[in-house]
């Protein structure tokens, strides 16, 4: 077993051996080494120690007189301080203390105040003899670099673009993803780490596969990092660690924006949903029938030809509509019913004039698809970025394959919804936010976006899994995100953000009054309504309750209760008809009929004087009542009035 001494000499020669770095000048200074030793002073071991360890170092340095390093030693008696003897190769900054926290010197006066300032104490000389703070651990250039993954992509150039030098053939990568990370790696890492960046490509040039595929080149260790427009993904990180997201994202649609609406024949059309416009005419015409048949009976205005009562049903009820109906009701049901409807009709038409008022005063540019499940139930065609995970979330949406379309450009998304999908296009284009921005920063007056309609975390770098670069790198990111480089990178590559006057006040969603927002209207007037119908039903069928206790059959029944409605109520209501007399020798001939009847009822006392009257005419006064030799026949028109009130007798009224 070794014994301590040797323990030291060979401590002493390891050390040398570690420091033997080659004189790069005769003239460079000597890089000195403090290395403290514990030595016995009073023994005789402790001195031959001492002594074999200094001859050792002499011998070497004579012999290697290239070496700049030098070993400085400083020995310390074990038995007297052995805390000085641990310390013999540190450097002294300052003393700590309770009562006066740090400083330079042991001994302070008694007024010194408590202080914590860095200032108080020594210079600090860290390794190498220097005073400047070191940035940390360095890779040695010399040593394998970091191997950097990035894809090469024809469209979308702005966040990365791979070329090579045709003369030195040496890959140049630019774009903003690029600056990002050079500005993370180069700047803001407390130590340097040498990458190159390696293209994701075929020997032809061309991309070797999908985002997802360069993504597990780092499983495969053929990549120790891929930097890019890499979207963070669940998926993806069961094979990388990705570091934090320096960009936000979220998939969202572009769509082509409608015309000014303004311009629009049916215009007028807009301010209702289909489903209100149907809901709307069905009870309009269900108020009528409802008044019909509560006035059909007692109304002489409801009453006609079959053709006139069904041309009744809808006037009055669409009369209603601007308060044109002049028919007056007379039935208390009748009453009830067109007070809530007229109620109704009026928060109808107000609400329709106020939204008609808006779209032809306002211009609003909507897009012509709001959600995108519009999309999947009308099967238009829709497109994507090549490579992108876009694909597999719209197959996983629902979308079939054939419907899905992938482009690479922002000129190809530009004429692709611009044909549409009757024409070879799509209806709509699906990508993640930061690429539709760059989209619509050109073209920001023909379309629009639509969402999100897909969170995801953004754009960050990939690593391998365990990789002790992603925190260091993940903070880095934090403190450029959050700082004026950030910004000054976008605007290098997507310039500043253009104003679009023709979005200002855009609504991506459809501003037509819809049937959620008047189904209680409705249901109030279907009740009001409904249950007038129901009391007149019952009260109908009191009246015929003995055609219902018959005998009859049900069809019978049927036929004579629908007589029976047919029928008007007999409320001293007067019939006319006239009739045609001849008169001989100044008497009125009376026709059988008129006889009968005159014989059947009492004459009218306000008639009677009238019979012995003799109505002659003469050339000069038109007519008189003085007797004639020669008779004269005169045809006169008289008018009948019958009388049928049961409880009062009739008479007939025969009038000159």
């Amino acid at each position: 077993m070794l014994k301590p001494s040797r323990y030291l000499a060979l401590l002493v020669l390891l050390l040398m051996s570690y420091y033997n770095v080659p004189l790069a000048s005769q003239n460079d200074r000597a890089l000195v080494v403090d290395v403290g030793v514990i030595v016995d002073a009073d023994g005789i071991g402790g001195n031959i120690i001492q002594t074999c360890m200094m001859m050792a170092l002499e011998d070497f340095y004579a012999a290697n007189t290239s070496h700049t390093t030098r070993i400085v030693l400083h020995t310390r008696d074990a038995k007297s301080d052995v805390v000085e003897a641990a310390s013999a190769g540190e450097s002294e900054i300052g003393f700590w203390t309770p009562q006066s926290g740090i400083s330079k010197n042991l001994t302070l006066p008694s007024n010194h105040n408590y202080t914590t300032n860095r200032e108080d104490l020594k210079p600090i000389i860290w390794p190498g003899a220097s005073d400047v703070v070191p940035r940390g651990w360095e890779i040695p250039t010399g040593e394998k670099k970091l191997r950097v993954g990035v894809p090469v992509k024809s469209g979308f150039t702005e966040f990365i673009k791979v070329e090579r030098n045709s003369e030195t053939n040496e890959v140049v990568v630019t774009g903003f993803c690029i600056d990002v990370f050079k500005e993370v790696m180069e700047n803001s890492l407390p130590y340097a780490v040498p990458y190159e960046f390696i293209p994701f490509e075929t020997p032809h040039g061309i991309n070797s596969g999908s985002y997802n595929d360069l993504v597990y080149e780092i499983f495969q260790e053929k990549f120790d990092a891929v930097v890019g427009d890499v979207t963070i993904l669940a998926n993806r990180s069961s094979y990388v660690d990705f570091t934090l997201p320096f960009t936000d994202s979220g998939v969202a649609m572009i769509v082509k924006m409608e015309d000014d609406e303004r311009k629009n024949a049916w215009i007028f059309m807009e301010p209702l949903t289909m489903d209100l416009w149907l809901a709307t005419g069905a009870f309009f015409t269900f108020t009528g029938f409802v008044v019909w048949v509560l006035e059909h009976r007692v109304n002489k205005e409801f009453r006609g030809p079959p053709c006139k009562q069904v041309g009744m049903i809808f006037w009055f009820s669409f009369s209603t509509l601007v308060f044109a109906h002049k028919e007056k009701v007379i039935s208390n049901l009748s009453r009830f019913v067109l007070i809530v409807w007229v109620f109704v009709v009026l928060v109808l038409t107000s609400s329709y004039t106020a939204s008609l008022t808006s779209r032809l005063t306002v211009q609003k540019l909507k897009p012509t698809v709001t959600d995108i499940t519009d999309l999947i139930k009308s099967e238009h065609c829709v497109g994507y970025q090549k490579g992108s995970f876009v694909a597999e979330f719209l197959s996983n949406k629902g979308f079939h394959p054939s419907k899905l379309k992938n482009y690479s450009t922002l000129e190809a998304y530009d004429d692709a919804l611009s044909r549409g999908t009757r024409n070879g296009g799509v209806a709509a284009i699906i990508d993640e936010i930061p690429y539709i921005r760059l989209f619509l920063a050109r073209y920001c007056t023909k379309y629009t976006l639509v969402g999100p309609i897909h969170k995801t975390t953004g754009f960050g770098f990939a690593f391998p899994k365990g990789s002790p670069l992603v925190p260091d790198i993940s903070r880095a990111i934090l403190n450029v995100t959050e700082g004026d480089k950030m910004i000054g990178i976008e605007e290098k590559w997507f310039g500043k953000e253009a104003d679009c006057p023709e979005q200002e006040g855009t609504r991506v969603v459809s501003d037509s009054l819809m049937l959620d927002s008047f189904k209680g209207l409705f249901l109030v007037a279907g009740i009001s309504s409904g249950s007038s119908l129901i009391i007149f039903v019952f009260m109908f069928l009191y009246e015929n309750k003995d055609i219902l206790a018959s005998n009859a059959s049900i069809w019978q029944k049927i036929m004579a209760m629908a007589k029976n409605f047919d029928e008007e109520e007999e409320n001293s209501s007067s019939t006319a008809s006239k009739k045609t007399l001849n008169t001989s020798g100044g008497v009125a001939a009376v026709p059988p009929a008129a006889a009968a009847t005159a014989a059947d009822c009492p004459q009218s006392p306000a008639t009677s004087d009238y019979h012995n009257a003799e109505w002659v005419f003469t050339q000069d006064e038109g007519f008189s009542t003085t007797n004639s030799a020669t008779p004269t026949h005169v045809t006169v028109e008289i008018e009948t009035l019958t009388w049928k009130d049961k409880d009062m007798p009739c008479w007939t009224s025969c009038t000159p």
